[in-house]
């Protein structure tokens, strides 16, 4: 078996360093809040747009073939240099059940949504906390879109 030398693992070093995977360029936003206002904000108008998704629920989005809805996580991704939001999406899960009359077995149809929340470029982190953080962050128009949260769960569910 050969011998290596500290010199030839020397040379070898280079090597390694440059097979390093470079720094991840997107993070998950909530990585970058950081303001206790802004981390208040964004995680406040979480706990509120799920509240007020629920008390919509059943006059929008749950009326259709899934009337169980269930919120699951909105996350967005965000340069980690510039603060700048790549993307959002909340992902919803839904049940049907149907119970089959000759025999008591229990059908479910149980789909994911994955609702993409519209970001305009150029939206930074702050901005989406600060927006969310409001009364009403289900309808609160999100920066440079003209358009909510609101409405794009009505596109998506």
């Amino acid at each position: 078996m050969p011998r290596t030398s500290a010199a030839s693992l020397l040379l070898l070093l280079p090597a390694l360093v440059l097979a390093a995977p470079p720094p991840a360029r997107y993070v998950d936003a909530t990585s970058l809040l950081d303001d206790d206002s802004l981390v208040e904000a964004w995680y406040g108008g979480m706990v509120n747009m799920r509240v007020a998704f629920d008390d919509a629920c059943g006059d929008t989005f749950c009326e259709g073939d899934y009337s169980n809805l269930q919120p699951l996580r909105l996350r967005c991704s965000a340069d980690a240099a510039t603060r700048v939001v790549k993307r959002c999406q909340w992902a919803f899960a839904a049940s049907n059940e149907t119970v089959n009359p000759a025999t008591g077995a229990i059908r479910v149809d149980a789909p994911v949504f994955r609702c993409r929340i519209p970001v305009a470029p150029g939206t930074t982190v702050a901005e989406l906390a600060r927006t969310w953080g409001g009364p009403d962050p289900l309808r609160a128009p999100i920066p440079r879109t003209g358009r909510s949260v609101h409405d794009a769960l009505g596109a998506c569910l």
